[in-house]
């Protein structure tokens, strides 16, 4: 029993992925979700299911979500990275990089969709340097 549940854990570790990049767009207002995963139906499970219970992190889009119902969505796979060989760690950053490539081709921001806009990597240190300011106070 023991043996064939490692055997299992290794066979799943050695599994491919389907990585990528998907939308979950209203279909009554147009709004679009952009996200990615290193395994896209758990990911776009884990959003349906979130946004089933009541608890999904967007609260615009959870919103919509009851106002609007769930047969108004629909998940759509924008993009994949072919199955290869790499770290885990070079894989989340070309990820990163492809889902940038979606944010800014679709603009899903304000009232085109629920995404808020990624900092700038001077916002982003700007911010760490107030966070620690007000560390030291």
């Amino acid at each position: 029993m023991q043996n064939d549940q490692k055997r299992l854990k290794q066979e799943y570790k050695q599994e491919h992925r389907q990585a990528g990049v998907f939308q979950l767009r209203n279909m009554a207002n147009g709004k679009v979700f952009v996200g990615s995963g290193l395994d896209l139906p758990g990911i776009m499970n884990r959003h349906r299911f979130e946004l089933t219970l009541g608890g999904h992190r967007n609260k615009e889009l959870q919103a919509d979500w009851h106002e609007f119902g769930s047969a108004s969505f629909v998940f759509e796979v924008l993009d994949q990275l072919a199955p290869r060989e790499i770290a885990e760690a070079e894989l989340r950053a070309d990820l990163v990089s492809l889902e940038d490539l979606w944010l800014e081709k679709l603009e899903p921001f304000a009232a085109r969709g629920y995404n808020e806009p990624k900092l700038s990597r001077a916002d982003k240190l700007r911010r760490m340097a107030a966070k620690r300011r007000e560390a030291g106070r």
